[in-house]
């Protein structure tokens, strides 16, 4: 054989075996394809250049290093939100012919190719076309997965259930299904808890006075004091200052419910941006609701929150800004941001607890709107920190009440730069981490839940943050096409649930919103960083694990010494004592009280 030939066909085998190693270092989904696989070199942030192989199927880009370094990406493709060429056929310098990618989830990557060929220019086009498949008429991963589970998570959350949990209907309060056909309001849900006086008539009226529709509904009641939360969008007063006598009698039955004296109207936006939207045909309840009074939150809008994520990006990708770090952190505003959500949260709550009904509203009742009943449902209902009950809580406030998951996140569209797109929800999960860091055993599930939460906003893999609203789901059949978030969360529970948690149900959460008490959430934002990668599980859960695990051995055991005990021939040779019931109860039951005290 030709010496040329036998190096080439070495070359071709030891290329092939890489090929072949890496695609048995990928655990495929269900359904999922190789569309492409490639060599390339990984310009990484923290290694420099890595020669490796790269593999693109419908769900993920992969790549491994071939090198001595060790690297390896998998960056689901929904968690893309940009692929730019770099270089061109003439660039100059070494590895400045490639590929730029932007991410959604605070990473950016970049890869060279040899210069020769147009060698990019079918990973380009393929990448391109699988990132953004609604762009290109293709279906999103999630309608494309053949991932089967146990339990569907589609009926982790159903409303009749959730509102009878909180004592609902009552006599003042009634279920209405006006919704049904989505005609009152398009962005809403079907179910609705509505004033037991208001009548659906009166329903309409108020509809047509209130942005998009989205009449007050009840969120959250009081079990004792029967004090609710109520949300909706702003009222259309526009520059002449109209008014609606149905409006204004309907906001009086909310009040009257209880017996409110004042009807608290939260509104989240800075008074100025209140204003300014009387321009726009909106407003705020001005002097004319009687017995009610208004209060402005002052929480920026969805662009002043993009741009802040932005700038931390900026701060903490690749490198973190070390030289000015806290005067870095601060300039992004981000933490700032948090702190006004979570604060204003807290006052939500504590109206609620000491008795008042609250109205909160936005411009159109499905961004900080959504944040703050939640996170106020969150400090004021335990239920919400469970493991399911916290999946309830994002199914109902934000889900099915019309959070535009589709237009905040862009799920599979190329148009990066579109003026919808803000990490709203992002901001929530934060505030929510912010709690969980305060208050330790509150909750009964980990970070790693938070995580996986933001990790499969963007991915496209469940159809659980797909679209804007409800309609829109029902349209494109995503409950009997798609696989559920919580699907997946509920067949591993126990990787998410916090070790250090003691259920107390009655016991209403304030965190301390101020700067000081507030982090950034450094194994999110920074956790593509390798050294901060490094900085395991903290030492003290480690070890609480380890103790809780040799709790239940000896329990074990000793519920075996005890079947032992009460078998046929050892109970011949013991007598049994009158008043003993051991053999009764189980050794878990008897020691259920014991918490390790930190």
């Amino acid at each position: 054989m030709h010496p040329v030939n036998s190096n080439k066909q070495t070359q071709n085998t030891s290329r092939e075996s890489l090929r072949m190693e890496l695609l048995a270092d990928v655990c495929l989904l269900p359904g999922e394809d190789r569309i492409i696989d490639k060599d390339i070199i990984y310009i990484c942030p923290f290694s420099g250049a890595v020669k490796g192989k790269v593999l693109i199927t419908n769900y993920r880009l992969y790549f491994k290093s071939s090198d001595d370094v060790t690297v390896t990406l998998d960056v689901p493709l929904g968690a893309i939100s940009r692929v730019e060429k770099m270089g061109g056929a003439s660039s100059r310098g070494e590895n400045s012919y490639g590929l730029d990618i932007t991410c959604k989830d605070m990473r950016n990557l970049r890869f060279a190719l040899k210069q020769e060929g147009h060698s990019r220019r079918d990973i380009f086009d393929l990448l391109f076309r699988h990132a953004f498949p609604l762009s290109h008429g293709l279906l999103l991963f999630a309608y494309v997965t053949q991932e089967k589970y146990e339990e569907s998570g589609w009926n982790v959350y159903k409303p009749i259930e959730e509102f009878r949990r909180q004592g609902l209907p009552n006599n003042k309060w009634r279920i209405t299904f006006i919704n049904k056909n989505y005609e009152l309001c398009d962005t809403y849900p079907t179910v609705l808890a509505v004033p037991f006086k208001s009548k659906e008539e009166d329903l309409r009226r108020v509809a047509a006075f209130r942005s998009r529709g989205r009449i007050p509904v009840l969120s959250w009641i009081h079990r004792e004091n029967q004090a609710v939360i109520v949300r909706c969008s702003q009222p259309l007063v526009g520059m002449s200052g109209k008014r609606n006598k149905d409006d204004e009698r309907y906001l009086d039955l909310i009040r009257e419910a209880n017996d409110t004296i004042k009807l608290t109207i939260y509104d989240a936006r800075p008074n100025v941006n209140a204003v300014a939207n009387k321009a726009t045909g909106g407003g705020y309840e001005g002097d004319e609701y009687q017995n009610a009074e208004l209060m402005f939150l002052d929480i920026q809008n969805i662009h002043v929150m993009r741009e802040s994520l932005k700038k931390l990006k900026d701060i903490v990708y690749p490198n973190v800004e070390e030289s000015h770090w806290l005067s870095s952190l601060e300039s992004t505003h981000w933490l700032e941001h948090v702190k006004l959500v979570l604060s204003g949260a807290i006052q939500v709550a504590d109206k609620v607890s000491s008795g008042n009904s609250v109205v909160v509203h936005c411009s159109d009742g499905w961004d900080r709107t959504a944040q703050l009943t939640s996170l106020a449902m969150l400090m004021l209902d335990s239920h919400y920190r469970t493991l399911r009950g916290f999946q309830v809580l994002i199914e109902k406030e934000w889900i099915s009440f019309g959070h535009k998951f589709a237009s905040r996140i862009g799920h599979g569209d190329k148009n990066h730069a579109d003026q919808d797109r803000s990490p709203i929800f992002v901001q929530f999960i934060d505030c929510v981490w912010q709690m969980t860091k305060q208050f330790p055993t509150a909750f009964e599930f980990n970070e790693r839940l938070l995580l996986t939460i933001l990790d499969h906003l963007y991915s496209c893999r469940f159809g659980t943050f797909l679209y804007n609203c409800e309609s829109a789901r029902d349209q494109h059949e995503v409950r009997s096409k798609t696989v559920s978030l919580w699907s997946l969360v509920n067949s591993k529970m126990d990787i998410y649930l916090n070790p250090f948690y003691t259920p107390e149900s009655g016991r209403v959460l304030y965190p301390v919103a101020s700067m000081r008490h507030l982090e950034l959430w450094v194994t999110y934002y920074i956790r593509w960083n390798p050294r901060i990668r490094q900085q395991q599980q903290s030492p003290v859960e480690q070890r609480y694990k380890e103790l809780l695990a040799l709790r239940d051995e000896y329990l074990k055991k000793l519920e075996e010494l005890q079947l032992s005990d009460s078998s046929p021939s050892s109970r011949l040779a013991n007598s049994p004592t009158p008043n003993t019931s051991s053999s009764t109860s189980s050794p878990s039951q008897q020691y259920t009280h014991l918490h390790t005290p930190f």
